[in-house]
């Protein structure tokens, strides 16, 4: 099967991590495409940075359509574009918030995102709680870290996380850590070795998740809200992202959903 990472950040450097650490867990046989937009923002901190970069997902979703790929995982924590990029993509779209949060419900009662500036804090509850997993989530952790820092060679990003990690345990009665940013994928073992309890890293955990899904031929269902998109005349610079009217009427997508 091939599944396509999309860190949906412009950074590259971040993107080679991340594929390392969705290769390192990939099964025999899944070829791990990992990419970044030619559009968008160096790095995802706040809405603005969000909503612009859902747009260079949902374009690298239409370039795996056309590459054959069977799988989309969208390597940020905030999950941008996820629900678009579900209503587009033949295959499963995971986010790696969600396949975070639900892989560290299967083993502990509770645990802590621990994510880098402090405004990412809001949008990670909210997520938390439309997961269903605001019971589960002992608290959002966030530091004075930029996203940026975590590719910085001799910073002090590791042990800032590993500190507030730490205090997570301590403080919040979690006993489990959520890293909260794909940035952090190369950090999970050190921090479960320092620890002593299980560090999900969100890139991993959505390969794995994927390759079930794919495996068992399961897909987004076209029944309700995931529908293809309705067909219309799109304007300007976003033209090429018009839905495909011969696409909405095979799925039988186009009807009205308000």
């Amino acid at each position: 099967m091939r599944i396509k990472v999309i860190n949906p950040n412009t950074t590259w450097s971040m993107t080679a991590k991340i594929g390392a650490a969705a290769t390192a867990v990939a099964a025999a046989g899944t070829e791990i495409v990992a990419v970044s937009p030619s559009m968008g923002p160096a790095s995802i901190e706040g809405h603005y940075d969000e909503a612009v970069s859902a747009l260079g997902v949902l374009d690298e979703v239409r370039r795996g359509e056309a590459e054959g790929c069977h799988g989309y995982l969208v390597a940020c924590f905030d999950d941008p574009g996820l629900d678009a990029a579900r209503e587009i993509a033949n295959g499963p779209v995971v986010g790696i918030a969600e396949a975070a949060m639900h892989m560290a419900s299967f083993v502990s009662e509770g645990f802590s995102v621990v994510a880098t500036g402090h405004r990412s804090r809001i949008i990670l509850e909210r997520l938390a709680r439309s997961y269903g997993m605001g019971t589960r989530c002992r608290r959002v952790r966030t530091t004075e870290l930029a996203v940026l820092d975590l590719e910085v060679e001799g910073s002090e990003a590791c042990s800032t996380i590993l500190a507030e990690c730490r205090r997570a345990i301590a403080e919040d009665g979690a006993d489990c850590i959520v890293l909260g940013c794909a940035g952090m994928a190369d950090l999970a073992g050190l921090i479960a070795r320092e620890t002593g309890v299980p560090v999900v890293d969100g890139v991993a955990a959505g390969v794995k998740i994927l390759e079930g899904l794919i495996g068992m031929g399961l897909s987004t269902s076209r029944a309700g809200g995931y529908a293809y998109p309705n067909p219309k005349i799109y304007a300007g610079d976003l033209v090429r992202f018009a839905p495909d009217p011969a696409r909405a009427r095979s799925e039988g997508g186009g009807g009205c959903r308000g």
